[in-house]
């Protein structure tokens, strides 16, 4: 995981991705999920790309009880993008470089 890319968990999500100046990515992922390990050099990427306009957090379903739930996490990767504390969009499945560069644009342009 790139130094760029911030463990989010239920302690630190509000602070982290809620009251965020910029959109949030908010990964949610496990180990043992082969799309996930697929997306993360993606997402390791896209962070380097738009760098400090864009904030990405990565939940470990495994680990992390609460923020999934509270979001309705039922399948792994899901993305959610947040701006301004709000949910903006979800995508379920792995996506490419080219699809999220996409998506991303459409909220920090």
């Amino acid at each position: 995981m790139s130094n760029r890319i911030i463990e989010v968990n239920d302690n630190n999500f509000e602070d982290i991705v809620i009251n965020s100046s910029t959109l949030v990515i908010v990964d949610f992922w496990a180990e043992w999920c082969g799309p996930c390990k697929a997306i993360a050099p993606i997402l390791d990427k896209i962070s380097a790309d738009f760098g400090d306009k864009l904030t990405i957090g990565k939940v470990n379903v495994d680990l992390v009880k609460e923020t999934p739930v509270k979001f309705g996490i039922r399948s792994i990767p899901t993305l959610l993008f947040f701006k301004e504390g709000k949910i903006v969009r979800q995508e379920v499945g792995l996506l490419s470089e080219q699809v999220l560069k996409s998506i991303i644009n459409q909220f920090i342009n």
